[in-house]
């Protein structure tokens, strides 16, 4: 270690070890790599320097939070500073409580410093400040005779890796919020409560003597609901094992479900118990399914969470909790419609009259479709009616109605009080039964524009499936506008894609998937020039290469011979025919073509579309 470190090593220059004439060099500082790549200027460095001295704030915490720059980047910058590799907080790679052993959590944090690996020989330390020689000596009195290799890492990661969980920016840096302890330490206080109790050997008692009312139960499940709130999760799953096994919590993201904590099997009923009571739902009922919603106020923010119990085996039950967050509605030229899929949601959302349908499985973005088309058309000339369940999307202009079924308040009645409440359009959450179908289908030929959704898997499925529910063939097809089939795909990662030149074998494939006597419509050919993304991993995608999700569409048009087809109650074949031949692309298609623009891979699109 040298022994001349500088008193504050941001201000100072970096160790210079190949001793370059002083003429030609720039003093480096550990934030030199920001400037000198535009994320921030010298003038906003000098600032945030002169802040953070005069409001005793570190200088991570306004880049973070208030700047909004990447962990990764200002990692980036410490690691050339320091000539130290640059960790940052992957949930993926928590230590385990074993690598604790010995050490106190809270020094640990007192001086921003972790282990990581503890084998044999070699100890791998993550630490804020290698050059910091007092802090390195203390490091190798705890772990003598073992050789120590450092990382450096944010503050803000090695707090993260402490406690055993990330977030978002919203509570990086040490900022508001961190108030709330972990999952880690909550479960460390529940089980030294449950120590000092009284060791009983029947299973159930043992599961149910910890308290619904215990206040680390009662932190620790507003612990997972915030947390989720916070990593952007869709929906959480809180999941009882068999017996003695332990309880699951999955984080349901991008698509893809996570197990983000284990919960001891002692837990169960409390946890189960304390969601019910907060979403108002009946405690001792365990052999039926039930429905509530939660409300948690956090800072500023009001967040709403739709909760559904189930029995499962062994007399457990299990939650999944849906955050529903307040949100605007997204621009249609925002959704990664092609040019001519974007042309037809335009020209029949403006129509008059008639049906749109946007179809697909549960969660594949179909309410923020009609949303997104509504959007278009909401203005001050338009008396705009929506039945929802739950309203997941506002818009001053609509008037928006939540479904209430335990009052008898469903789609059918909210759609006959429409009729009569002088209504030009018309937005049906969801066609679930033959009644709601027949009323929107009346609306619908009746000089009314209806939008409504359907659990179909493609669009021409769409038309067999509403006539086998006994719609009218011939008024079905006089109504219809437009079908969008629609599927979310996971989105390679902005930060981390590389470019590659796929093989020939890889293009071929490609080739056929999308269709021989169709590819050529795209005007693509194999090149040497010719490139394609792929996935790599980073900090920001937790390593997985993947971040955030797109679209992918079919639009079906209702011509003239479509709706001829649809009279004569063709087969699915003939109708996928004809919309093919009206110019339809087919979900695949769609996600084909969006792995050429670099958006996405055939991994992806087959994981979520057939055909």
């Amino acid at each position: 270690m040298d022994n001349n470190m500088p008193k504050d090593p941001s201000l100072e220059p970096a160790p210079d070890t190949e001793n370059p004439p002083a003429a030609t060099i720039r003093k480096q500082t550990k934030y030199s790599y920001l400037v000198e790549n535009n994320f921030i200027s010298e003038e906003e460095l000098g600032s945030v320097m002169s802040r953070a001295r005069a409001e005793r704030k570190e200088i991570e915490h306004i880049f973070l939070n208030e700047m909004e720059l990447d962990r990764e980047d200002v990692g980036k910058s410490l690691e050339l500073y320091y000539n130290v590799s640059y960790t940052g907080f992957n949930s993926a790679e928590v230590p385990s409580k074993d690598m604790f052993s010995g050490l106190n959590k809270s020094y640990l944090k007192k001086n921003n410093w972790v282990p990581l690996k503890n084998e044999k020989n070699q100890v791998i330390i993550l630490v804020d400040d290698p050059l910091n020689k007092n802090k390195i000596e203390s490091i190798q009195a705890v772990f003598a005779k073992k050789k120590i290799e450092l990382r450096v890492g944010l503050r803000v990661d090695i707090h993260d890796f402490l406690n055993g969980f990330s977030s978002d920016k919203r509570a990086q840096a040490g900022g508001e919020g961190t108030e709330l302890s972990g999952m880690t330490s909550l479960l460390t206080e529940l089980q030294e409560e449950s120590a000092i109790a009284t060791i009983v050997a029947d299973e159930h008692d043992e599961a149910t003597k910890v308290s619904e009312t215990d206040s680390a139960i009662v932190r620790l499940v507003n612990r997972i609901l915030v947390d989720a709130y916070l990593q952007g999760v869709s929906d959480i799953h809180v999941e009882p094992g068999i017996g003695k096994k332990n309880t699951n919590v999955r984080f349901r993201k991008d698509g893809s479900c996570k197990i983000v904590q284990e919960l001891p099997y002692r837990y169960k009923y409390a946890i189960l118990s304390r969601l019910k009571i907060m979403s108002k739902l009946n405690i001792a009922e365990k052999r039926l399914p039930q429905d509530g919603k939660i409300i948690v106020k956090y800072k500023q923010e009001k967040i709403e969470y739709r909760v559904a119990t189930c029995p499962t085996v062994s007399g457990n039950e299990d939650a999944v909790i849906r955050i529903l967050t307040a949100s605007k509605p997204m621009a249609l030229e925002k959704m990664n419609f092609s040019k001519r899929d974007l042309k037809l949601v335009h020209e029949y959302t403006k129509k008059p009259y008639g049906l749109i349908l946007a179809v697909g499985p549960t969660g594949s973005g179909k309410t923020t479709t009609l949303h997104s088309c509504l959007s278009l058309i909401n203005t001050p000339e338009k008396k705009i009616w929506t039945a929802e369940d739950p309203v997941e999307i506002t818009q001053e202009g609509l008037r928006q109605v939540q479904m209430h079924s335990k009052i008898g308040l469903d789609f059918a009645r909210t759609i006959r009080a429409f009729l009569r409440s002088d209504p030009d359009i018309i937005m049906v959450g969801e066609m679930r039964d033959v009644e709601t179908c027949s009323i929107a289908l009346e609306a619908a030929l009746t000089g009314h524009l209806v939008l409504s959704t359907l659990h179909t898997n493609s669009a021409p499925e769409t038309i067999i499936r509403l006539i086998d529910m006994g719609m009218d063939p011939l008024h079905f097809a006089d109504a219809l506008l437009l079908i969008v089939a629609q599927r979310l795909v996971q989105t390679l990662c902005v930060k981390c894609k590389e470019d590659y030149h796929p093989t020939q074998e890889e293009f071929d494939y490609l080739v056929k998937e999308y269709g021989e006597e169709k590819f050529p419509d795209l005007g693509i050919e194999y090149t040497d020039s010719l490139t394609l993304k792929r996935p790599v991993g980073c900090s920001k995608c937790e390593k997985t290469g993947y971040a955030g999700r797109t679209g992918l569409f079919e639009l079906l048009v209702g011509t003239a011979p479509m709706k001829r087809q649809i009279m004569k109650n063709a087969l699915m074949d003939e109708l996928r025919a004809q919309a093919v031949s009206d110019g339809m692309t087919t979900l695949k298609q769609d996600g084909i073509s969006k792995v050429f623009k670099g958006d996405c891979d055939l991994k992806q699109v087959n994981a979520v579309c057939i055909l």
